[in-house]
């Protein structure tokens, strides 16, 4: 029977190690789909082995691409074994977020609904490029088995800042829709930090995953949000989460960020406040 998605999913991991969060991403997407897994970090094979059972193919080198330098070493193995014409959908997904912490079966199926051959989770709806944030795109045959989709993700090189590849990848790809004439859509729409600074909002009006840096931004007063999250989901991905964290930020870190301590909490809050007053102004 074909297997309607494929996804092509970006790991980073400081720690050159397969975590407890990706091991649990990846029994999820598994779910819906067939993987290739592709790593931007120094991964023994020994760490491969635990992944083994829910990817088709899983590569790991440090090549310093980011995302879609991980995308495009994905794609290339797809098309060189003749994989891609086999899906309905490709799907970029990269574990710079937690999750997923919601059912992944509504996701699906509104966002392939929509009448666009590009669609993903959430836009960055910015007035001068806006764009679909690249940690969840999704795409139908006519992007991805294009020749100028190809074109595209095979021409992904080093760059020097972490600026021009959102500017040359993540915009860029969406740019190159609407060049071409492709509508796309997304689930949601937010703005500027949001994505890192609204975590609990975001949970309670559906996304199903949780920007990693969350657990460093703000002085810490992001932890109470975290909390609630954590207390909300599943044991089986709350416990995946807390090892992963645990394994990317250091025990230590994670314990201090999800004190339950109200003077504590109340104080990076207000630190965090006074520093953005400091930097920003009223």
């Amino acid at each position: 029977m074909k297997s309607k998605r494929l996804f092509l999913i970006a790991g980073y991991n400081t720690q050159d190690k397969v975590d407890a969060s990706l091991i649990y991403m990846l029994k999820q997407f598994k779910l819906f789909g067939d993987i290739i897994l592709v790593i931007d970090s120094n991964i023994p094979a020994s760490e491969l082995n635990k992944i083994s059972q829910y990817v088709l193919y899983s590569f790991a080198t440090r090549h310093g691409e980011y995302d879609f330098g991980s995308y495009k070493r994905g794609y290339e193995y797809a098309k060189k074994n003749n994989l891609l014409s086999q899906y309905d959908y490709v799907y970029l997904v990269n574990d710079s977020v937690y999750g997923p912490i919601l059912p992944m079966e509504p996701i699906f199926e509104k966002i392939e609904n929509f009448k666009t051959e590009a669609f993903g989770l959430v836009c960055n709806p910015h007035k001068d490029h806006p764009h679909i944030q690249s940690w969840f795109i999704g795409m139908r045959q006519t992007v991805f088995l294009s020749e100028w989709f190809d074109t595209f993700i095979t021409s992904v090189t080093l760059q020097k800042s972490k600026g021009a590849i959102t500017r040359l990848y993540e915009q860029g790809f969406s740019k190159k829709l609407t060049e071409k004439g492709i509508a796309w859509r997304c689930i949601y729409s937010i703005s500027g930090r949001g994505i890192y600074n609204k975590i609990k909002k975001l949970y309670k009006k559906g996304i199903p995953f949780i920007k990693k840096s969350a657990f460093t931004r703000h002085n810490g007063a992001l932890g109470m949000q975290i909390n609630y999250i954590l207390n909300h989901i599943s044991p089986t991905a709350r416990d995946a989460i807390i090892a992963g964290a645990k394994d990317t930020f250091g025990k230590q870190h994670i314990q201090w960020i999800l004190t339950r301590n109200p003077i504590k909490i109340i104080y990076r809050n207000i630190k965090h406040f006074v520093q953005k007053l400091s930097t920003e102004g009223l």
